[in-house]
């Protein structure tokens, strides 16, 4: 039976194949790093002891109202203990808390900085495999380490951020190794997988956890992922040339498109030339701001949600998905957009990253700064999230494709390194949630939280657009020899310029990747 649904698959040309398994891939990873955000609010009773279980806008018979006034704001709250069915007893502190939600980011950046070079050496199809299967071992074992002592459970985190840190920049080696650049956009936009992971997880897990109990919000994303596994070690190649099913037209089209822009290298990458980029700077700072961001809703949104807007477990996790929805929809639609405006020469490589960070960055930011003044207006409190997430969906017009531009040869190593550094963002925004919500819930406690997200996103913008750019750096031929010098000029002004491919695209057209375009 397998043998058969997996020949289904073979007739299906594999740049489609790729980008479905590039999707999913960044919605396993997702599901198993976001489940415990949620997870948490039913594992820890919310009495009245926690300082995190009351809301500001909580239920009628939680709130005595000011008749006087009609903000909410003001409104005196009760400390009532707020069961969750199929929850469990764990007497957790906000701080022990927050130390299992930043756990997983302890060792997370470290690996992000190696999994590009992982994959640029070994491939990234075995490093994805290993890495997504020791995940979902890991997350199986979450229950059985809660209810040794929550110490067990960072354990648990922390080997899970250390193997999950391989899978993006292994997947950016794919990107690079297999999207022709007239496609970029859309491959690009196949990483923003994550957030279709976020949405399901968050909407599912607090019926499942209410129906089956809290332990089989760990079991069903484990089992999923073995699945999956499967999956990807029968679809997908390291390359064009070693995929054992792929047409000859389309492994043409791909390479001819491609040409000698993306080299398989052994040997270590120019680090001395990337560390001494001032564009490559740019792009880590841009990147920091939008992990500030996605890692700030994602972590301490279903927080928000449950305690200071009071919708209960249920919903705040459907709530807490909707602008990762948005993020995902948007995300594919600035991704054509980059695409056509590539394909037409309406604008310049450089002129659309720096153009875009008004939606990716500086307006997400914007919205965050109204979100702390909406009150308890619920409605508009989840429109405003969900607006700032849909806007960062250019970023794949921005961060998720500068390192691309910058040095196809090496992009995995390249956003290895801006992922180290940018998912330091991950532990950060817990501690400083945690400490500025240590003594209450309220909007006054998380203003300073709003403050200060909102601030990255907007500076990191504002950086890139005077220092970055879109056009390949000189070091990414670096293992040129002599005789490929003016081969390497060629390509330099070939790919800092807008070039469109003829001959092959109605190849290109004829391949089931069109349906995406």
């Amino acid at each position: 039976m397998a043998r058969i649904i997996l020949k289904k698959f073979d007739v299906i040309p594999a740049r489609l194949n790729l980008w479905v398994m590039l999707f999913t891939s960044c919605w396993v990873a997702y599901m198993l790093r976001v489940n415990i955000s949620l997870n948490l609010i039913a594992m820890v009773p919310q009495t009245s002891h926690n300082s995190s279980s009351t809301s500001q806008c909580g239920a009628k018979d939680d709130v005595v109202r000011n008749t006087s006034l009609q903000h909410v704001d003001i409104a005196d709250v009760r400390e009532v203990p707020r069961q969750v069915p199929g929850g469990a007893s764990f007497d957790w502190t906000a701080d022990q808390q927050a130390l299992i939600l930043g756990s997983y980011f302890w060792c997370y950046p470290l690996t992000s900085l190696a999994g590009g070079m992982a994959a640029e050496r070994w491939g990234p199809r075995l490093v994805v495999f290993v890495t997504s299967l020791a995940s979902a071992v890991l997350t199986a074992l979450s229950p059985v380490a809660s209810s040794w002592n929550y110490l067990a459970l960072v354990v648990i985190r922390f080997f899970l951020g250390f193997a999950s840190g391989f899978i993006y920049p292994a997947l950016h080696v794919l990107v690079a190794r297999w999207a022709p650049p007239a496609e970029k956009g859309k491959f690009v936009s196949a990483t923003m997988g994550g957030t279709l992971g976020t949405v399901v997880t968050w909407s599912l897990t607090g019926p499942l956890i209410e129906k089956f109990g809290w332990e089989s919000a760990f079991y069903v994303p484990a089992a999923l992922t073995f699945v999956w596994c499967f999956f990807w070690w029968y679809l997908v190649a390291d390359t064009p040339s070693e995929h054992p099913r792929i047409s000859v037209k389309e492994k043409n089209y791909i390479l001819d498109a491609l040409g000698d822009k993306v080299k398989k290298s052994k040997g270590l990458p120019p680090f001395k030339s990337i560390v001494k980029s001032f564009p490559f700077l740019a792009m880590i700072v841009l990147h920091y701001g939008n992990l500030w961001g996605l890692y700030f809703i994602m972590t301490v949104g279903p927080k928000f949600v449950a305690s200071v807007l009071g919708f209960e477990l249920s919903a705040a996790g459907v709530i807490s998905a909707l602008p990762y929805l948005a993020r995902l929809v948007m995300a594919t639609i600035f991704g054509f957009i980059g695409d056509f405006i590539l394909a037409r020469k309406l604008m310049t490589t450089t002129v659309i990253r720096k153009f875009f960070c008004l939606f990716s960055h500086i307006l997400p930011g914007l919205l965050l700064l109204c979100l702390i003044y909406a009150g308890c207006s619920t409605t508009l409190s989840v429109a405003l999230i969900t607006m700032s997430m849909g806007f960062n969906g250019a970023a794949t017009l921005t961060n998720l494709q500068n390192h691309q531009d910058l040095a196809p040869s090496y992009a995995g190593t390249l956003y290895g390194i801006a992922n180290c550094i940018g998912s330091t963002a991950g532990f950060f925004t817990p501690m400083i949630t945690a400490y500025f919500t240590r003594n209450g819930n309220g909007f006054e406690q998380w203003r300073p939280v709003f403050y200060i997200g909102a601030s990255v996103y907007v500076v990191s913008a504002v950086f890139f657009i005077f220092f970055g750019t879109g056009n390949i750096q000189d070091w990414n031929f670096a293992e040129n020899t002599k005789e490929n010098k003016d081969d390497k000029n060629n390509d330099l002004k070939e790919m800092n310029g807008i070039t469109t491919r003829t001959g092959d695209a109605k190849d290109a057209k004829d391949t089931p990747l069109s349906v995406i375009s």
